[in-house]
């Protein structure tokens, strides 16, 4: 469903230029439901941006549903938003219109697309939950039921790719459940591709693969272990995902910042880098005798 390879988007303004992503690769299957997290700045938002048809990349390739976004023209990325990709937003003013009902909001994409269809509006309103709150406006849904809306909007016009960033940053615990589970749910019964951005690490625990972005590049995967008959079981177990460093094209790799706090492994210094019974160990650049009497080594 999207391949990225050696994306790099640059922000220009006056005399600064500041360099979101650098070169990052990324693919994600059809059917998937995924993460991307990361700390501020790290560049999940840029590249949603850029999934969605919203901004364009600097240089590199980005394939969505086998089409090339980079040869879009402006009428080609319409199109693209109309039918292709689905968005939610955590701000819900970029979701809904306030004066409208929830049905008449869910319409709304579809009559931009030149249809009208109220029983595939009210068939969303059910799928998420809401047929009993179709003509409730903005100000009588809560924080929970305002985002089921958005789901339901995003999925008007049945996008191939349903984009959420931070669909749960401004719900409570309970209700952000609720939503995530709303999305495995969709994602089971419809097949669609999901792609979720936030900056909580914990919602490892709620998809099947997250993709780690630092400084711009993937730095780190996660893939869930079990299958979803077993997930009920281990949806709460620390040792649900297997973690991967990810190595770049260019041989370039991001160690896991709390490896970085071992003695010797400091950021910005040297290692020693050894072949030893087909793996690859890094080393402090003292003596490699001395660091497995130690236990200092690490493997990768």
């Amino acid at each position: 469903m999207i391949q990225c390879d050696g994306l790099v988007k640059i922000y220009k303004a006056a005399d600064l230029e500041v360099v979101a992503l650098q070169g990052l690769d990324l693919q994600v299957g059809n059917g998937e439901l995924m993460a991307i997290i990361g700390n501020s700045g790290s560049g999940k938002s840029t590249l949603l941006n850029m999934l969605g048809g919203l901004d364009k990349p600097s240089a590199g390739k980005l394939l969505v549903d086998g089409q090339d976004l980079l040869a879009f023209k402006e009428r080609d990325l319409v199109r693209y938003k109309r039918s292709t990709v689905g968005f939610v937003w955590q701000n819900n003013a970029r979701n809904l219109i306030p004066y409208l009902t929830a049905l008449e909001n869910v319409e709304l994409p579809m009559l931009l697309k030149g249809k009208r269809r109220r029983l595939r509006a009210l068939e969303l309103l059910e799928a998420v939950g809401l047929g009993q709150r179709k003509h409730n406006r903005l100000s009588e849904l809560s924080g929970g039921e305002q985002q089921r809306t958005a789901i339901a909007i995003a999925l008007a016009n049945e996008p191939r790719l349903l984009l959420a960033d931070e669909p749960t940053g401004s719900l409570d615990t309970k209700t952000s459940d609720q939503v995530l589970e709303l999305f495995r749910t969709l994602n089971r019964s419809m097949g669609i591709t999901i792609v979720i951005v936030t900056h909580d690490p914990l919602l490892a625990r709620k998809v099947d693969r997250v993709v780690q972005i630092r400084d711009g590049k993937t730095s780190a995967e996660m893939i869930r272990k079990v299958s979803y008959a077993d997930e009920l079981a281990q949806l709460e177990a620390d040792d649900s995902h297997v973690e991967y460093a990810v190595v770049d094209k260019a041989g370039r790799l991001q160690i896991p910042a709390g490896y970085l706090d071992a003695d010797g492994f400091k950021g910005g210094n040297k290692v020693r880098v050894q072949m030893e019974e087909g793996r690859i160990v890094l080393y402090p650049p003292e003596d490699c005798q001395t660091c497995r009497e130690e236990g200092m080594a690490t493997e990768r």
